[in-house]
């Protein structure tokens, strides 16, 4: 981690959680284990001098269980590592809010599932419970910088793509950062170490994190799913083929990809602009949440990517968007508020890999390519969008593994990736508005 330590790299992160901690009664810090959650929390602890209820140790979960009220009734805020373990704690706290009002800053809590996947029990803090998904680290957080290319996309395209006209990023060094991911401890290790840390990940997640939330009759199915899902990664999710030949049934199928989703092990990206007449009615895209761990569930190494196979150049390019939609999601979740996010695909097969839509309506487009050139061509579905959206299009951005950052022509841009991750320096206040 670019002898970074994790807390450190949170730092954007810790500023969420302050705001709105500041505003909500009760924070869940929801995303796949071992992405850093229990360190964010405990930082956040320090720094309110509370304690942490860690209910991945089970003599405290024992306790938890017993006397859940004498758990939760502690100083503010209270703050339960893995709360799904307990979702009785969630019972009491409602009853010490009922009592005592829903005070801003009630409770902080982490959780590696989605808290929809939970039982019915733990949904007691309905309307009183405010998620934020912490995702795995991204590359500005892995080196220290504070991105910033969305919101200064919004506040002023042209400043953007003039900050930084060229790059030094080899292709080399991007098969690098997409076969590294982002889990902080992944991160600390290379080669067959590396590959030792995601196998055991994978492992944990399916053999004791599925069977917490539901009871998996099929779990060599389980696995091969997973597996067939990571190589359609950055593709239209299609579960008919990621099913074939497996002893299952489509229903089981179906919530087997669930499963996975709640582990945040895959996203799924939905089909963007439903109030455009040209949108087909499209399936979501499916994406695996780490490009790290696609690649190793793809058994893709940076050797094999350096081959010019037409096989392999394809499965760069689909870890390549899987691993630029991941950033800008990471970009995405720091925002004061959440946009609508999904990729546009219409009829005739115009597409658009990501967009960002915000409260007032602004959109933001981008079109991952895996090669240096970007072609007039390779800007059509831009077009097709700018057209559609009229003056609500604020800018499309073609991200290429090329050198130069650029206008095409009006409201189109090709910028290297890896301005993704260098800031653009624009006024702090630029993104109060979004």
């Amino acid at each position: 981690m670019s002898g970074l330590s994790e807390g450190m790299a949170r730092r954007r992160l810790h500023d969420v959680i302050e705001a709105r901690s500041a505003e909500e009664p009760v924070i869940a810090l929801h995303g796949p284990r071992s992405v850093g959650k229990s360190t964010l929390l405990r930082d956040f602890a320090a720094r309110h001098k509370v304690g942490v209820i860690d209910l991945d140790d089970p003599a405290t979960l024992d306790a938890a269980r017993a006397n859940p009220t004498q758990v939760v009734a502690g100083e503010r805020p209270v703050c339960l590592d893995e709360y799904q373990k307990a979702p009785e704690l969630l019972d009491a706290l409602k009853t010490r809010m009922s009592r005592d009002g829903a005070l801003p800053g009630t409770a902080v809590l982490t959780g590696s599932t989605r808290h929809e996947a939970l039982p019915v029990t733990a949904q007691a803090l309905t309307g009183r419970l405010h998620t934020l998904n912490v995702l795995p680290l991204s590359q500005g957080e892995i080196a220290g910088d504070i991105e910033d290319l969305v919101v200064a996309l919004f506040y002023d395209p042209d400043a953007a793509v003039a900050a930084h006209p060229t790059s030094t990023t080899t292709r080399e060094e991007y098969v690098e950062r997409l076969c590294a991911g982002g889990f902080p401890l992944a991160l600390r290790r290379e080669g067959r170490a590396r590959n030792r840390w995601f196998d055991d990940f994978v492992k944990h997640s399916l053999e004791r994190d599925a069977l917490e939330l539901q009871k998996v009759r099929q779990r060599a199915v389980l696995r091969s799913l997973l597996n067939r899902l990571a190589g359609q990664t950055a593709q239209i999710l299609n579960v008919s083929t990621a099913m074939a030949g497996l002893d299952t049934t489509r229903p089981t199928a179906d919530g087997y990809v669930r499963l996975l989703e709640d582990l945040f092990l895959v996203v799924q990206l939905p089909a963007w602009g439903k109030t455009l007449r040209a949108r087909a009615a499209a399936r979501p895209k499916i994406h695996v949440v780490d490009s790290g761990l696609a690649a190793r569930l793809m058994r893709i190494s940076t050797q094999k990517l350096a081959s010019l196979d037409p096989t392999v150049l394809t499965e760069f390019g689909n870890l390549l968007e899987t691993f630029v939609v991941g950033e800008l999601t990471k970009q995405v979740s720091w925002l004061p508020e959440a946009p609508i996010l999904g990729y546009w695909r219409t009829g005739d097969e115009h597409e658009v890999d990501f967009v960002i839509e915000a409260h007032d309506g602004r959109v933001l487009a981008f079109e991952v390519k895996a090669n240096e050139r970007v072609p007039g061509s390779d800007l059509k579905g831009l077009r097709k969008l700018r057209e559609a959206l009229g003056d609500n299009f604020v800018a499309g951005v073609a991200l290429s593994t090329g050198a130069r950052s650029y206008t095409y022509e009006d409201r189109l841009h090709v910028m290297p990736i890896d301005r993704l991750w260098r800031p653009c320096s624009q006024p702090a206040e630029f993104g109060s508005g979004l």
